[in-house]
């Protein structure tokens, strides 16, 4: 970037789901060029931040607020130094990525967005699925229950994605996995498989497998009570006779 086009103070970056060696090829590029990095420490491998320089300012953001961790950011900016502010997954998704930026803005300070792998890909990575399966699911719904946190807009209900029958990925809903699965089971069945991945890709990390019946009694075994995401549908299946095969690879689709 030439100097009158210096680069952003402040870059959003998604450190993936955790795991060090799933960050982009940019993201570490970033990271070893940071003079200061906040980093969400409840949910990230310390590992990725071996992507850092030695004298970079590591700030960990799980005991701050909103406005604290911006206050940083800021007085960044007016000292000059590059920062990378690392969200979990990729910053499109549950990041606060608006309202941080939102205050950047009206403090003057630039700022730009690097993606990252987001966490119900690596879920369904560990799981070994497609969520979209021919005939069964070609929509993935990514969503979160309501429990300790900002309300849900009104329409935007569990029970009106789930009459879709689409794949849905739920985050920040593994407390709340009873109540869940007894909104979903007249939608989805009792027998429909459910899967859930707690800290996917990071050291420690699980999957349980079963039913929309039985996957809460396996959370409350496990003492599963954050950092987990639950899939939900009948693409989970291993098998099912209602599949079909992309018409897109079929040896009978016009090629020319």
């Amino acid at each position: 970037m030439s100097p009158e086009h210096p680069p952003p103070t402040v870059r959003f970056v998604g450190a993936g789901p955790g795991a060090a060696d799933l960050l982009t090829l940019r993201a570490a590029r970033m990271l070893a060029e940071a003079d200061v990095v906040l980093y969400p420490g409840t949910y990230l491998d310390a590992e990725v931040l071996g992507h850092c320089r030695p004298q970079a300012r590591l700030v960990d953001t799980q005991g701050l607020d909103l406005d604290a961790m911006v206050e940083v950011m800021r007085a960044a900016h007016e000292a000059g130094e590059q920062v990378v502010r690392l969200t979990s997954g990729d910053p499109s998704l549950y990041s606060a990525l608006a309202e941080q930026t939102r205050r950047l803005d009206a403090a003057g300070v630039t700022w730009d967005v690097t993606p990252g792998v987001p966490s119900y890909a690596a879920a369904a990575a560990l799981v070994g699925r497609e969520l979209t399966v021919p005939l069964v699911a070609q929509s993935v719904v990514l969503t979160r229950v309501q429990a300790r946190s900002t309300a849900m807009p009104e329409g935007e209900s569990l029970a009106a994605y789930a009459a879709t029958g689409a794949t849905l990925a739920l985050h920040l809903a593994v407390t709340r996995t009873r109540e869940t699965m007894a909104e979903l089971a007249g939608h989805y069945g009792a027998d429909c498989p459910v899967a859930v991945v707690f800290r996917a890709s990071q050291p420690g990390e699980l999957v349980l497998r079963g039913t929309v019946a039985d996957i809460a009694e396996q959370v409350e075994a496990a003492g599963l009570r954050q950092a987990a995401v639950i899939l939900v549908g009948r693409a989970l299946a291993r098998d099912t006779d209602a599949s079909g095969e992309s018409w897109l690879y079929s040896a009978t689709r016009p090629r020319s």
